[in-house]
């Protein structure tokens, strides 16, 4: 029988970054057998979107793993971080419910050799916080804001700051929120002049686009 996946070894070749596993639809097995091509290899490799329960059962053979409970990411070997006072991303949460979509943006980026800080809680709600973060977001060359609920956030920060901005809305609010779908088209209707927008939940989706943006400038 022919394998169920093909890595695809000339990914980087092409676009400059590895193939990332989306975890959430594969079985054990198929992660297993994945991990195991991966290992041989001695190659890192990041899975998304990873249930706690199939992270579980990969931990148990790959003791050198890395695991993100909030988020879902899981990867081969943790990453070995240098400190680097120029940070080009800034990844902002509206509020504590979402940081799991910013922590997959923050450790998708930390795969990707891009240095992110999270800067948490600073939603519309609480406008004050986020006045006092404005010279803080300024010193990013690129800005995630991740926000549920209305989906605001982005909105008022592409209205404060020049920086590219990248919306994420979250599936976190009650009833009309609708899992998410209010805030996507709110952020997708929003009058904050060239505000980009990824699906729902994708703080990985959002991380690649801040990825090719800075590869793009430092080229």
């Amino acid at each position: 029988m022919d394998k169920a996946f093909i890595i695809d070894e000339d990914r980087k070749q092409r676009i400059g970054f590895e193939e990332v596993i989306y975890g959430a639809s594969k079985s054990i097995a198929l992660l297993s057998e994945l991990l195991e091509e991966y290992s041989e290899k001695n190659k890192n490799v990041l899975i998304t979107k990873l249930q706690q329960d199939k992270a579980k059962a990969l931990l148990d053979v790959y003791k050198t793993a890395f695991y993100d409970d909030e988020s879902g990411i899981f990867m081969l070997y943790p990453i070995n971080k240098i400190e680097n006072h120029s940070i080009k991303v800034g990844i902002v949460s509206a509020g504590s419910s979402d940081i799991g979509v910013a922590n997959e943006a923050f450790y998708t980026l930390e795969y990707m050799g891009v240095d992110a800080r999270i800067i948490h809680d600073v939603g519309v709600a609480g406008l004050h916080r986020l006045l006092d973060k404005l010279e803080d977001l300024k010193t990013f060359d690129v800005l995630i804001i991740v926000a549920g609920f209305e989906g605001a956030l982005p909105t008022v920060v592409g209205g404060l700051l020049p920086q590219p901005i990248i919306a994420v809305p979250t599936s976190v609010g009650y009833g009309t929120a609708k899992d998410g779908v209010t805030a996507l088209h709110a952020m997708l209707t929003s009058c904050a002049n060239g505000i980009s927008v990824v699906n729902i939940d994708n703080g990985y989706g959002a991380a690649m686009s801040a990825f090719r943006m800075l590869k793009l400038i430092k080229k």
